[in-house]
């Protein structure tokens, strides 16, 4: 079997992803020339790589993005794919779907609806990517969701047939660029919230902020952590309370740092008010730290409550308070809990647990093997570790 993965922006995924279709079958990794030398040496020897040239286009469509599709469409079809994987996250996947239509087409969606504050009406950004998202349901014969309540949405709302719509772990493909800057020895100076990652509206910081006095009264020396960026920071800073019980960190974090705030964290907290999934969780559970989530999307699918950490309703400070505050008075449940996700991130959610998933699918969608071969889906359950469970 033959599988093209495609994507414009989700590296460390599809990296991940075609290093562990590899194993198994032929892969060809279509990446774009911005910002992915980075991640360049992280790719198994055994993936063919092509570069195309995205720079200069930014996702923006017309006429001079021709000649890069162009180029897309012909390393494929000089690959001669018998599954094309493409990661849903550009407005250039419209076209581009058109002019690969011949192949089987298999989506992975990250986020199937655009975040509350991100979608602006009749904003021409915000009507591309609803278009994206429109087309990206409708031509793939497949689409993999990081969760069963992702899967429930697209085909009770979008009214997709349930046969076309797959669940697969969100994986852990956040934590190998951080562990990287992993040190040794370094653990929490004290008790310490972590809040990582893009800051908007949908992400809740403000019921952390509000639920910071109630975790100081329990835990007078605790620090919260606040480290990313995304909509203007003054209006968090205004609603706190003790200011100095907060460090923040209002910029994009390099990975080597994020490492650091990883490491010296008790608790990660993710206090959202609305999600998909969440590629923090992964990263917590890489550094052996346990999380606090809201119960919304399907952020609890990938949370043991009371064994990998704690789930709490969003918009309720006090609860948020109650589960932040009950793991920085126990060290030892900090740290049992932290091991626990980690076990999980090793095994329900590993790539060798997704693998088996991708390529049961390509099976169904690729053309039948010449008399003889063995078809890549059944090669691999020979090896592959059966999850307990679908993610």
């Amino acid at each position: 079997m033959r599988v093209a993965c495609l994507t414009f922006w989700f590296y460390d995924y599809t990296i991940q992803m075609a290093n562990e279709l590899a194993r198994h079958t032929d892969v060809l990794l279509l990446l774009p020339d911005y910002k992915s030398e980075e991640y360049l040496d992280t790719i198994d020897g055994k993936v063919k790589v092509h570069i195309f040239g995205y720079s200069g286009h930014a996702g923006r469509l017309g006429p001079s993005c021709y000649p890069m599709l162009r180029e897309i469409v012909a390393a494929i079809d000089e690959f001669e794919p018998d599954v094309v994987h493409f990661q849903v996250n550009n407005p250039l996947l419209c076209p581009l779907l058109l002019m690969i239509r011949k192949y089987p087409l298999v989506a992975t969606f990250h986020d199937i609806e655009p975040h509350p504050g991100e979608d602006r009406f009749l904003d021409i950004g915000s009507l591309l990517y609803r278009l994206t998202l429109l087309m990206s349901r409708v031509l793939p014969d497949r689409i993999f969701v990081h969760g069963r309540a992702l899967k429930e949405v697209l085909i009770e709302k979008y009214r997709l047939p349930e046969r076309k719509v797959r669940v697969i772990p969100i994986g852990e493909h956040e934590v190998t660029p951080f562990k990287k800057f992993e040190q040794e020895g370094l653990e929490p100076g004290g008790p310490r919230v972590l809040f990582f990652g893009r800051i908007h509206r949908y992400k809740g910081l403000e019921c952390l902020i509000r639920a910071e006095p109630l975790i100081t009264q329990e835990v007078p020396d605790v620090r919260i952590v606040i480290a990313g960026t995304g909509e203007d920071f003054g209006r968090y800073e205004e609603m706190m309370a003790g200011r100095d019980a907060f460090e923040v960190y209002n910029y994009r974090i390099p990975y080597e740092e994020g490492a650091r705030l990883f490491q010296q964290a008790s608790v990660v907290v993710l206090p959202y008010i609305e999600a998909s999934q969440s590629g923090v969780i992964p990263t917590a559970y890489g550094f052996k730290k346990p999380v606090v989530v809201t119960d919304v999307g399907s952020l609890p699918e990938v949370v043991d409550d009371g064994k990998t950490g704690y789930i709490v309703p969003p918009r309720d400070p006090a609860a948020l308070a109650d589960a932040v505050a009950r793991l920085l008075k126990d060290p030892a449940a900090c740290r049992r809990m932290g091991e626990q996700g980690y076990v999980k991130l090793k095994t329900d959610m590993a790539w060798p647990t997704i693998a088996r998933s991708l390529l049961a699918v390509y099976s169904e969608l690729a053309p039948a093997p010449e008399r003889g071969e063995s078809p890549a889906g059944e090669a691999f359950a020979e090896t592959a570790p059966i999850a307990d469970k679908e993610q």
